[in-house]
Formats: structure tokens, sequence, C-alpha cells
């Protein structure tokens, strides 16, 4: 099985980091470019209050469902229809309560409120997209769920490039809701070709909507929803805190999401793990068969590629900020180091908390796979918790430097948490060698870049070569086995 996972998770891999990165640091970035921190501020603010109550669009149906057909393939026939039917009624209580708690909570100006539908009717689109791709996901069709995986991202390039730098758009008028409305025609259109996929592996469909069978499904499937909504609210609710509770017309909230922009890029493809890991688990599961190899494989592969994405980003955060934001018009040499220095104040603790955040992609997901839900809703509840009462205590004194900081609490806490619960449900014994070989690793890479650094070359080229040689201390340190990865690739007759 984990030779499976490492074959798909490159291929996965390689697909997004050819799109998703330009996405996050392309055309979005010069979306808050033109926008400004204020005014990207408010839609970030919007958004994420959009996405805190998407757990409505879902209730637990995807995770459920990728897990019901990775168990049994006939799942799929048998409550597609069904589904999709329950995934309508959703989208219909999730507009309703998005608009009257979103109007109780301040956003009354028309454009707030249009902001707030494009959000969510692309909260909508975007629930079905993923209900699609979890049974591609549960029939272990990885290929085609990585086509799947950037096929939206893609059209939103080509569109938002055409209208960002064709010239025939006049920029001078350009507006968020431009925007919004882009992914809203890429959803659409990536709907479309998963229904196309999907419905070939359907042998019969029946639309008749049963309350019954929407009631059983509810009832297996809501300890699924009120995880997704608990970990959607610690890991997201500091733009819309800082909105709220600061008199600053959205600045601050602004300042966290240009830090948090690498942090976004990062957790989407180390979201893949978890998209992937969670069939395979569940599959792995259902046959009793040994899960600690491919926990192994799957946490090495994770701390590898985070670990060094963290602790470079950590040493050059200021040179990153730099590289990705520039002068806006008619700002002073001396306001625009002052704004780098804030954002780089901001940035490498976040990217700390992506490092924890990333590792609950194998063991939280493990757990997922297990039905071990209300060990994993404990754990949820208690950092949402804690996430509130330090945000609640920081934010006004220490602004985004204290919500990403109670960003960084929070994602410890609740991966050391999902780590001790695994450890003890499937009893792996990993054993302080196993500990000691991660931080030789992380320890290496830490020292591997300080050094680099230190060289009096240009920062390019010092990050250039300290990347090279962190990829090559993966192996050097036998966290991953290059032979065994090429063996796995490469076909036999090519070995």
């Amino acid at each position: 099985m984990q030779n499976r996972f490492v074959k798909n998770i490159i291929f996965l891999l390689f697909l997004n980091l050819l799109v998703k990165p330009f996405w996050i640091l392309g055309i979005d970035r010069e979306v808050q470019n033109m926008l400004g921190d204020a005014l990207y501020g408010q839609y970030l603010s919007i958004f994420n209050f959009s996405y805190l109550f998407y757990i409505l669009l879902d209730l637990g149906i995807t995770n459920f469902n990728s897990r019901n057909i990775a168990c049994d393939n006939k799942m799929l026939s048998k409550h597609f229809a069904g589904l999709s039917e329950m995934k309508l009624l959703l989208g219909l209580l999730y507009a309703v309560v998005i608009f009257v708690v979103g109007y109780l909570s301040g956003f009354r100006e028309g454009f707030q409120l249009k902001m707030l539908f494009w959000c969510g009717l692309n909260q909508i689109l975007l629930s079905f997209v993923l209900f699609l791709r979890s049974n591609m996901q549960g029939l272990l069709l990885f290929k085609a769920d990585s086509f799947l995986s950037v096929f939206d991202r893609v059209l939103s390039i080509l569109l938002m490039g055409f209208i960002l730098w064709s010239g025939w758009f006049p920029l001078d008028r350009f507006n968020v809701v431009w925007f919004l409305q882009v992914q809203t025609l890429a959803y659409i259109c990536t709907i479309a070709m998963a229904l196309y996929l999907v419905l070939k592996h359907v042998d019969h469909l029946h639309f008749n909507i049963n309350f019954r069978f929407i009631k059983e499904i509810l009832k297996q499937s809501l300890p699924f929803a009120l995880l997704v909504l608990l970990m959607s609210v610690y890991s997201r609710i500091e733009p819309f805190l800082l909105e709220r509770m600061l008199d600053d017309g959205g600045v601050q909230a602004g300042i966290y999401s240009r830090s948090y922009r690498l942090f976004d890029a990062g957790n989407n493809i180390s979201n893949l793990f978890a998209i992937m890991l969670l069939p395979m688990f569940a599959n792995a599961i259902s046959q009793k068969t040994d899960l600690r190899d491919l926990t192994k494989t799957s946490f090495n592969t994770m701390v590898a590629l985070t670990g060094i994405v963290m602790v470079m980003c950590i040493f050059y955060r200021q040179e990153i900020m730099t590289l990705m934001y520039h002068p806006e018009s008619n700002e002073t040499d001396a306001a625009y180091l002052l704004r780098m220095e804030q954002y780089a104040r901001v940035f490498p603790i976040l990217m700390g908390s992506f490092f924890c955040l990333s590792t609950t992609y194998v063991f939280g997901t493990l757990l997922t796979a297990n039905g071990s839900l209300k060990q994993l809703n404990i754990v949820a509840a208690s950092g949402v918790a804690v996430n509130i009462l330090l945000n609640l205590l920081v934010i006004p004194r220490f602004q985004s430097v204290g919500a990403a900081c109670t960003s960084l609490s929070v994602q410890f806490l609740t991966a050391f948490a999902q780590y001790i619960i695994s450890e003890k449900i499937f009893k792996l014994k990993l054993g302080a060698g196993y500990w000691f070989h991660l931080l030789l690793f992380l320890g290496s890479i830490v020292l591997c870049t300080w050094l680099t650094k230190m060289l009096h070359l240009s920062w390019y080229y010092a990050f250039a070569i300290g990347f090279v040689i962190n990829v090559g201390l993966i192996f050097l340190t036998k966290l991953l086995s290059l032979k065994e990865i090429v063996a796995l690739v490469l076909p036999v007759e090519k070995r």
C-alpha cells in the first residue's frame, strides 16, 4: 500500500506544484497588489466568513462518501443520486444562513453583500466539486482525481491572466467581483468534467428525494461534519477576528493575508496527502493490513517537504516578502520598508503553524479513516476554545502578530494530541530512535540553511544552493530512500 501512496503522491504533487503556487503567488498576489491591503482584507474577511459555514454544504458527506466507497465500491451506485439531492438541499440552507448571519455580523453595505453572494456561490460550487472528486478517491482512481484537483485553477489562471495582462480590460476599474466571477465560471466547468468522469462508473441513477435516506446519512456523517466545522474555525478565523475586532478598515487582516499567502499555497499541497490517504487508510483498515509502514512513509514525506519549506522561509523571510510585494504607487521607501517588516514578523510564525498543520494530515486522517471521530472532535473543540480565548486576549494588543502566534500554538497542540491518540489506538510504537531521526533531519536543514545564508552570495544563489543541499539531506539522513522511490516510480523494464 505504501508503494501505491508514493507513486500517486508524486504524480499529484507534480500537477499541483505546476498550477496552484502560480495561482496563489501570481494571480492572487497580483489581485491584492491592485486592490490594496484594506480592500483585500475586507474581501478575505468575507471569504473566510463564508468558509466558516462551509460545513453546512457538506455535513461530513465528502469524507463519509470517500471512506464508504473505498470499503465497498458498490456504494457509489447505491448512494450517488441520494447524496447529490442532499447537496442541493444543503446549498439552499447554506445560502440562507450566510446571508442572515452575515447581515447580523455587520455585512450590510451593498458591495459587502455582493462579495458575500459570490463568495457563497463559489463555496457551493466548490462543495459539489469536492463531492464528485470524493467518488473518484473512493474508487482509488487517483490520476483522474489529480487532474480534477487542478482543472478549476488552470481555467481560473487562464481567464484571470487574460484579464490582468491582455490589455483588453480597464484595470483602473478592476474590482474583486471580477476575481470571484472568474472562479465561478471555472467551478462550473469543473463540475461538468467531474460529472462526466463519475457517471462512467455509476450503474444506475434514480432521483427521488428520500427523507429516510437523508436522515440515515446525516446520522452517520454528522460527526465528520462537526470535525470539519471545528477545524475550519480554529484554522481560518483569524482574518475575520482581525477585521471585526480592530477599527482599521481591514489593514491588519490584509497584512495577515499577505503573510498567509505562502501558508495557503503550502497547505493546498499538504492537503492533497489527506485526500489521498483517507481512502488508502480506510481500505487498509478494512483489510486489516499493517498500517505502520504506510504511516511512516507518509509522515516522513510530509516532514521532509514541509520541514524544508518552513526552515527556508524562516531564514529568508525578509527577502521573500520583498520579492513578493513591491512598493505601491506614491509609497515612500520608509513606508515600504516598514510594511515589509510587518509582513516579515508575521510570515515565519505562520510557516511554523503550516508545519504543525501539515502533520495533522497524516495522523488526523488516520483517525478519520478509523472512525475515531469522538476523539478528533474533542481535540478540535479544545482547539477552537483555545484559539478564540487567545485571540481575544492578544489581537487588541499584538494585532496580526498575536493572531499568528495563536495559530501556531493551536496547530501545535492539536497536532500533538492527534499523534498521541493515534499511537494509543493503533499501537504504532515508532520509538525514540525514530523521533531522533526526524530531529536529526530538521537540525541538519537548519544548520545547512544558516551556513549557506552566511555565504557572500546573492540571496537567490544562497537560497538555491541551500534548497538543493536540503533536498539531498532527505536521502543522506535516510529519511526517505532514493533507491526505493526510483524503484517504485519507474516500470520494471527501466530500473
